[in-house]
């Protein structure tokens, strides 16, 4: 794998903190004043720059959502962090995530103000009051991301989904739209050094990205998934069929 050098290290970081510093300013300004349209306009290009920042390259395939796309669950297998911006920059969507990321510097503060929904993975009792707000969201017309594996990998492999909050999309008879996320080296194999998984920071994962010289992110849109006349083992199970399939896995 071909690495960069510090001065471009160093010009990257100098656009990601530059990039980061005009999110923090719409952030606490203008965005409590302006429309839900103009704030998903903004997100999707906040996160398109934030690839672009780090040079990473995003690839897309198959069906893309339309922009009036709504009432749908975007569910997909996950590997980074960047998962969330690559997604965004293509449809912004209303996040699931784990309470953690609320207590994070700076990035905690942004997520926040996008809407996102926080879980207590260590209390099995939240999974109840996650579903209901995604259910009342899902109904609004808002797009849901939900990473059903719960926790991260390194791409190689992918966990079993928990079902649990997928309900949400039955009771809101949503949509469930699977996205396969990968992370390929030039000669296609899996790279393994974009993952924020195991004992990895956040802060290492960044640098281990800034290190690459051409990080490329994939994302596959499959077939949407009716929620209707199922039940969300089913969904679970379907979902992430067609996600291994797809990166054969």
């Amino acid at each position: 794998m071909q690495q960069t050098n510090y001065f471009v290290r160093f010009f990257r970081i100098t656009r990601l903190l530059l990039h980061t510093a005009t999110g923090l300013a719409i952030a606490s300004s203008v965005w409590p004043f302006i429309r839900q349209s103009t704030r998903l306009s903004l997100t999707k290009w906040w996160c398109g720059g934030l690839l672009a920042s780090l040079n990473i390259k995003l690839i897309t395939h198959g069906e893309l959502p339309a922009t009036n796309t709504t009432n749908t669950m975007f569910v997909a297998n996950h590997i980074s962090w960047a998962d969330i911006h690559a997604i965004n920059s293509v449809i912004p969507l209303r996040f699931i995530a784990k309470s953690e990321i609320n207590n994070w510097p700076v990035f905690g503060y942004l997520v926040r103000k996008s809407g996102t929904l926080f879980i207590n993975r260590n209390r099995q009792k939240d999974a109840l009051r996650i579903i209901e707000m995604t259910t009342q969201s899902l109904k609004n017309g808002d797009n849901v991301g939900f990473f059903p594996e719960g926790t991260t990998t390194d791409g190689s492999v992918i966990l079993n989904f928990k079902s649990s909050i997928l309900q949400a999309t039955i009771d809101a008879g949503a949509h469930i739209w699977p996205i396969a996320i990968r992370y390929p080296l030039e000669n296609g194999a899996t790279n393994t050094q974009m993952a924020y998984a195991g004992e990895t920071s956040l802060g290492e994962s960044i640098w281990s990205v800034l290190k690459q010289k051409k990080p490329v992110v994939e994302l596959h849109f499959l077939a949407p998934i009716s929620s209707l006349e199922s039940n969300r083992q089913t969904l679970s199970s379907t979902a992430h069929a067609v996600i291994c399939k797809q990166l054969n896995l």
